[in-house]
């Protein structure tokens, strides 16, 4: 049998992306909503997440940017959303704006600052729905950011995207050695899952063709983690797969669109 899979979701809103913020040469258009304002697309996402939530009974934890959690829509629809799904949603930290933090150069009291006001929030917001489990914001992470996130009490880091055609996120390192940094410093590290050395999370999943084989290699993942399995995610002996995709994919064909997962209600 396959290995579990750990079926995470990241919570960009449309300003969130990289092309309006975050990086210091792929941000370069302004975003043309409202800032404190949740777009329309995020909302349609959404509705569509809570609906694939309501089709299965699998563990999902979502990774979110805490800045989403100083505007009040946001907050209530993640609240009401814990409190329905119980211990089946969990809450892991994807910053507090979508900075992507290797892209700058070394900052270790910059990423400390934001760390402690991100996880602040989040503490506050999903209370014992939060785990100590960071995600880098568009997969750019570098060694040197493993000691703060020891330092701010975190367990795991899913930020990992092992493949060579983004080994750049790394800035100039080799993605064994953030992996390796990550275990000195006490975390554990869940890489994204991979195929052919390939992403096939996140945007892989709708560029043709790394598509057809995100598709393929997502349906083709073992069984995913229940509530009462979630724990093994802090378990360095357990292997798992690691698979991503983002709120407002679920926005996507008129908010029909759902992973490629083999999933079912127990």
């Amino acid at each position: 049998m396959s290995a579990q899979t750990w079926l995470t979701v990241d919570s960009d809103d449309l300003r969130h992306l990289p092309v309006y913020q975050g990086h210091p040469t792929r941000s370069k258009q302004q975003y043309e909503g409202e800032h404190g304002i949740l777009s329309l697309r995020f909302r349609q996402g959404w509705s569509g997440f809570l609906a694939w939530m309501e089709s299965h009974d699998a563990c999902v934890t979502i990774f979110v940017i805490s800045d989403l959690l100083e505007q009040d829509d946001f907050s209530s629809l993640l609240r009401d959303a814990l409190n329905h799904f119980g211990t089946r949603l969990t809450v892991g930290c994807h910053g507090h704006t979508h900075r992507s933090w290797s892209a700058w150069g070394e900052d270790k009291a910059g990423f400390a600052a934001m760390l402690s006001r991100s996880t602040a929030l989040l503490k506050e917001h999903a209370g014992e729905s939060f785990r100590p489990y960071f995600r880098a914001p568009s997969g750019y992470v570098a060694p040197w950011m493993a000691e703060v996130l020891a330092s701010e009490g975190y367990k795991v880091d899913s930020s990992v995207n092992p493949s060579w055609l983004v080994r750049k996120k790394a800035a100039g390192h080799r993605w064994n050695e953030v992996a390796q940094a990550m275990k000195t410093n006490g975390l554990v590290e869940r890489p994204w899952l991979t195929a052919w050395s390939l992403p096939v999370n996140g945007p892989a999943l709708f560029r043709f063709p790394l598509s057809l084989l995100a598709r393929r290699t997502w349906k083709g993942t073992g069984p995913a983690f229940t509530e009462s399995e979630l724990h093994y995610v802090e378990d360095e002996k357990r292997v798992h797969a690691t698979v991503y995709c983002h709120i407002l994919d679920f926005a996507r064909n008129k908010g029909e669109w759902i992973p490629p997962l083999n999933l079912h209600r127990a």
